[in-house]
This record gives C-alpha cells, sequence and structure tokens, in this order.
C-alpha cells in the first residue's frame, strides 16, 4: 500500500501495450541467458566437428568478457540511440554473432561470433534493466526487475534441454541459427513494441565511452578467467592477484575521470548507492558461484548421472526465480522483513551444503532431501532480495545517471559472475588437491567452497545494517 492505494498488481504489467514491452525486455534478457546455457551444451559436439579443443575454455571468456563490454556500453547507446534504436542494434548484434556461430568453419570463427553474441547479449540485458525505468512506473518496478530476474531459472532448465536435443541430433549449427532467427523476430517486436519510446526525454550521456577505464575493466575479468582456467593452484592465485590490481587501477582511474564508467558513489561502501551495488553483487555471488562447481559435486559424491546432475543444480534457480516473483508485490514492512531474510536464507543454504552434499552415505534419502532443499532455499534468498535492491538503486540514483545506473546493474553483476568464479575455481582447486596420490578430493573442495562463499552472504548482513535503504 502506497498513499492508501493498493499497488498494481501482475495484470498492469501486461495490459495493453505492456504486454509487448514485457516481451520484448524480458525476451532480450532470455535470448542472453538460454544463449549461454545451450552453448555450454553443445559445445563438445563443436569441438569434435571443427577442431580447435585448445580454445575450449575461451567460447565461455570470451563471451563474458564481451557481455561485460556491452552491459558498460548500454546507458551511452541509449542516450544515443533511444530505447527503440538501442534494442534494436543489440538484437542486431546479437544475431549476427549467432549467424556467426552458425556458419563457423573454425574455432577462430566461432571465437568471433561468440565475441559478437556478448556483446549484443550484454547490450540486451544492460538495456532491459534502464529501460524498465523508462517504460514502466515505479510501483511496477518491483514486478519487472522480478520478471527479467526469473528468467534466469527458466534459461536454466530450458538451455540444456534444448541444448542436448540438437548436440545429440548433430545438429549445433541449426540451434545458433534458431537464435539469430529469434533475435531478429524480436527485432520486430521491439520495432513496435518501442514505438515512439525515442522521444521525449533529454539525452543524459552523449560523451563518448569511457575507454581507459573499459581498457583496465577488461585486462581485470581476462586475468582472472586466465586464473580460472590455470592448471595449477599458483597460476590462479597470480590471475586473482593480477586482477585485484587492475581492478585497483580501475577505482583510481574512475575517481579521476570526467568520462565515467559507472554512477558516482559505486566505490563508496558509505553512500546508498555504494551500498545497494555492493549488496546485489554479493548476494547474486553467492548463487553464480556454486552454480559453476554443482553439479562436478553431484556427479562426484551424489552419484548423478551428467544430465540428473545438470537439473538438481538448476533447484537454485527456480528458487530465485519463485521467491522473485512471490515477493515482488511485498510492500513496507513485509518487504523489509523479506529482504532482511534473504542473506539468511542463503548462509543457512551453503551451511547445510556444506555438510550434507559430501556425506559418504551417497544416495541416502535424508542427504538427498537435505541437499535438495538447500538448493532452494539458496536460490529463494536472492530472489526475495536481489529484485529489491535493484529497484533501490534505481529510486535512489541521480537524474542525470538514472540509465547509467541501471543499465550498471549488469555490469556489476556479470562483472561479479567473473571473478566470483575464478575466485571459486582457485578455491576447489585448493581444496581438491588435498586427496591421496594426487586424487581430486571432491568432499573437501566442497566443504571449502560453500565455506568460503558464505562469506558473501554474511557480508551483505554487515553491510546492510539497521537500514538498508
Amino acid at each position: 500500500m502506497r498513499g492508501g492505494k493498493p499497488a498494481p498488481g501482475w495484470r498492469a504489467l501486461f495490459s495493453g501495450n505492456g504486454l509487448l514491452v514485457s516481451l520484448v525486455l524480458g525476451g532480450g534478457v532470455a535470448l542472453h541467458a538460454v544463449n549461454l546455457y545451450v552453448s555450454t551444451t553443445m559445445l563438445p559436439s563443436v569441438v569434435r566437428d571443427i577442431g580447435g579443443f585448445e580454445y575450449y575454455a575461451w567460447n565461455t571468456t570470451m563471451f563474458v568478457v564481451a557481455s561485460i563490454l556491452g552491459a558498460a556500453a548500454a546507458a551511452r547507446l541509449l542516450a544515443r540511440a533511444g530505447p527503440r534504436g538501442g534494442y534494436v542494434l543489440g538484437a542486431c548484434v546479437f544475431a549476427a554473432g549467432s549467424a556467426a556461430c552458425a556458419l563457423a568453419p573454425t574455432m577462430a570463427a566461432m571465437l568471433a561470433g561468440r565475441g559478437l553474441q556478448g556483446l549484443g547479449g550484454g547490450l540486451l540485458l544492460a538495456l532491459a534493466y534502464a529501460l524498465v525505468r523508462r517504460v514502466y512506473a515505479e510501483p511496477l518496478w518491483p514486478r519487472a526487475l522480478a520478471l527479467l530476474s526469473s528468467l534466469w531459472g527458466v534459461a536454466t532448465l530450458l538451455g540444456p534441454t534444448v541444448g542436448g536435443v540438437f548436440a545429440d541430433m548433430d545438429r549445433w549449427r541449426a540451434a545458433f541459427g534458431g537464435l539469430a532467427m529469434a533475435a531478429m523476430l524480436f527485432v520486430a517486436v521491439a520495432l513496435r513494441a518501442l514505438s515512439g519510446r525515442d522521444a521525449g526525454r533529454p539525452p543524459a550521456h552523449r560523451e563518448g565511452l569511457p575507454w581507459p577505464q573499459l581498457a583496465l575493466l577488461v585486462a581485470a575479468v581476462v586475468a582472472a578467467s586466465w586464473g580460472s582456467l590455470a592448471g595449477s593452484v599458483l597460476r590462479t592465485a597470480g590471475g586473482l592477484a593480477m586482477a585485484a590490481m587492475l581492478v585497483r587501477a580501475l577505482v583510481r582511474t574512475e575517481r579521476r575521470s570526467t568520462h565515467r564508467l559507472l554512477p558516482r558513489g559505486v566505490f563508496d561502501g558509505r553512500s546508498p548507492i555504494g551500498k545497494l551495488y555492493g549488496l546485489s553483487a554479493l548476494m547474486a555471488a553467492t548463487v553464480t558461484c556454486t552454480e559453476v562447481f554443482l553439479p562436478l559435486f553431484l556427479q562426484e559424491l551424489q552419484g548423478f548421472s551428467p544430465l540428473v546432475a545438470g537439473y538438481v543444480a538448476a533447484l537454485m534457480s527456480a528458487g530465485w526465480t519463485l521467491a522473485a516473483i512471490a515477493g515482488a508485490s511485498l510492500r513496507g514492512k513485509a518487504l523489509d522483513r523479506a529482504v532482511r531474510l534473504g542473506p539468511f536464507l542463503s548462509l543457512a543454504s551453503l551451511v547445510a551444503l556444506m555438510g550434507a552434499l559430501p556425506a559418504a552415505a551417497e544416495g541416502t534419502p535424508g542427504v538427498l532431501a537435505a541437499t535438495l532443499l538447500a538448493l532452494v532455499a539458496g536460490g529463494m534468498g536472492v530472489g526475495l532480495a536481489y529484485p529489491h535492491f535493484c529497484a533501490r538503486i534505481m529510486q535512489v540514483a541521480m537524474e542525470d545517471e538514472a540509465d547509467q545506473a541501471s543499465a550498471a546493474i549488469m555490469t556489476v553483476q556479470l562483472c561479479a559472475t567473473a571473478f566470483g568464479a575464478a575466485l571459486a575455481g582457485l578455491v576447489v582447486n585448493a581444496g581438491g588437491s588435498a586427496g591421496d596420490a594426487g586424487a581430486f578430493d571432491a568432499a573437501n573442495a566442497a566443504r571449502w567452497l560453500f565455506a568460503v562463499v558464505a562469506l558473501a552472504p554474511i557480508a551483505c548482513i554487515g553491510l546492510m545494517g539497521k537500514e538498508w535503504r
């Protein structure tokens, strides 16, 4: 309730032209997310067909780095091209990248296509969040953000299935071609849904891109990604150390520059917007850092098949989706309680996984039930809090940085995912190296990973303090 009037429900989000607008924004997020899981599932078939196994991991690295670049450039694109022009350009770049992947004769061509996919996908992700502020009334922001957030859970379920079907049929090129056609279909919908949205708002960011900060950011992500792919703990730690130094240089450059990559106050934990970006990044990291290794642990420790392990791991994203949708309507004290509950729920989930997942009694019903429940609860903890952190960022952002602040939500999340995955790789490599005769100790690696990731919700609880908004 606000001012005695009930907050608008889900119907308001999909009524009239809002249906097409929601389809366009959600479709952009879905294209990026589904593509991520489809491509990962099909990659073994791609390598068998065109070769280039030595560059296997760089398919994901290229996609993530390009996605961060696209997300970072989204606010400038929105200022120059407007909502319709920006969205159409992003979708066309994504379509071009998907087509390049479909036609790739070599791994070099595939990597180029993955880069274009990432660039277009990053633009679509960040533009979707930026446009929430423009196309919806403020009372609808939490529901719109919950919708966008929930699509990641849907992609986690659909992506591996779609990719697996096309891989089994040896039709991976057709899958990439389908993604290109889907992107062009959304271009047609965007041209209609966002018609007339380019006018009526003064541009906020006509200046050029902050190239020094972008160069430092890309270098930091590449260093972290290289570290996560390294075969030794020492090289992984070296990659993370290099990434940390580059991030420090980025912060210094950003504070001195007149052309900013992120809104003012992002690197100040005492400012409201800095605190909110920190909270959103920490909460998202509790899922993204653990999802990377969950299928491995489920196969090694619980004896699941690869397919079953993939879908069990997806329970965390399913919990995120369910909680985000259910919590979007909360207001007042109920909202405050739910948001504060989120980090505690995530922490309890990680503690439970630390004990249940490495349990030696493989297949024991109690152990399995505890694992499944903990996965769902962990995702729900993030889903309860994350969309509301994002909505609050949009509310407290300076008017002249409104688009930049909204688009930066995805830039920060993508960076947190990249750096978190590298840190998780270091922890798993170090924890798993304790096995006898060089064997990988999956149980010890799992315990250490969940223990380290648990520091994220603990930090959230401390950062929220008495007042998170």
